[in-house]
């Protein structure tokens, strides 16, 4: 089923002209879960990855053992929880048995021990996206295939996974890899992608209020506080539905996705480069663990009208990743050439 962002609430850029210069297009994934093979675009599912060619390993995390907790117990108790919530219970009764909540606990954050680890710990698969079914990827020459993975541990150098990305001809693929290695810890279960299949959806994007000019971003934020509803009598609160921001409404899509404009929030925007030759960098790819939330529920997409907040089973949360306090991870890329070392970023 295709997925569909909600028109605007406004034409953004007929009130501030000076904005429609500065609009990008952005292709949203809409991961929702479901069984992926290695010939579709995913988030999580299996690669389409030649059985010649060495699977990529993180020298930082080597063994003999990592803190963490073991994929195989992460996976379990995902399926653990889902029984839990289908299966009928009496009102006020335990979601889960002792046994259960023991496994459960064991895979969270918070069950976090020391694993062995035989060698250097394979990465998991991420993403991957086929032009053909994202004409935008922008592939170097020769390529039309874009495959993520990641050391599921943060790195210290910016306490996130660390990333390689694979740019590919599909049709070199004639002797694909069948099972692909897996480590035996993760630094915790918010690494670990459940497999997804894509819905691309492309939309327009403004960039976001910390990178527009300090006038602009003023007679905006001065829009913003005209057209808010002022507070309603008698303790009531104020509808959500009823106040149009900019920076959640109108600028930047929440959620995976390919393009478009930085998702730029606690931090304001700062210098990058390509670390081979220097030239400037622009948005890749958004990794995000949920597609939208309170502060921006108009990107919703038409056909999940009927779900609301946050559950995790929910389609909003289908990857059930989870970067940093519910970030996101930016990967960038050169733009004279794609093929050089990717910047990454948590916003």
């Amino acid at each position: 089923m295709p997925r569909t962002t909600p028109p605007r609430p406004l034409d953004i850029a007929a009130l501030f002209p000076e904005l429609a210069p500065m609009a990008r297009t952005a292709v949203r994934l809409h991961p929702r879960a479901g069984a992926p093979t290695a010939a579709d675009s995913s988030i999580g599912g299996p690669l389409l990855w030649p059985a010649h060619e060495p699977w990529p390993t993180c020298p930082d995390h080597a063994g003999p053992s990592h803190r963490g907790v073991a994929l195989d117990d992460v996976r379990l108790g995902r399926r653990i929880l889902d029984e839990a919530w289908d299966r009928p219970r009496a009102e006020g009764a335990d979601l889960l048995t002792p046994e259960e909540r023991v496994i459960v606990d064991r895979a969270s954050i918070s069950g976090r021990t020391r694993i062995p680890q035989d060698g250097p710990a394979p990465m998991i698969p991420v993403v991957q996206l086929y032009a053909a079914d994202v004409p935008a990827l922008p592939c170097p020459a020769g390529t039309d295939l874009l495959q993520v993975l990641w050391c599921p541990f943060d790195h210290a150098a910016d306490y996130l996974p660390a990333v390689t990305l694979r740019w590919r001809a599909s049709t070199d693929v004639t002797d694909p890899l069948t099972a692909a290695p897996q480590p035996s810890v993760i630094g915790n279960d918010d690494y670990l992608p459940e497999p997804c299949v894509l819905h691309p959806e492309t939309v327009t994007e403004y960039p976001a209020p910390h990178e527009l000019p300090e006038d602009l971003a003023d007679r905006i934020e001065a829009w913003e506080e005209e057209q808010t509803p002022e507070e309603p009598e008698d303790g009531d609160e104020l509808d959500d539905a009823a106040v149009i921001g900019y920076q959640y409404d109108l600028s930047v899509a929440p959620g995976c996705k390919l393009g478009g404009h930085a998702p730029w929030s606690f931090s304001d925007p700062f210098p990058m480069a390509c670390p081979e030759c220097g030239s400037a960098v622009r948005p890749l790819l958004t990794i995000d663990g949920s597609e939208w939330d309170g502060g921006n529920g108009s990107w919703r997409p038409v056909e999940d009208a009927g779900y609301t907040g946050l559950h995790y089973r929910g389609p909003s949360c289908a990857t059930q990743l989870n970067i940093g306090r519910s970030y996101n991870l930016q990967l960038y890329v050169c733009t004279v050439a794609p093929g050089h070392p990717h910047v990454q970023n948590m916003q």
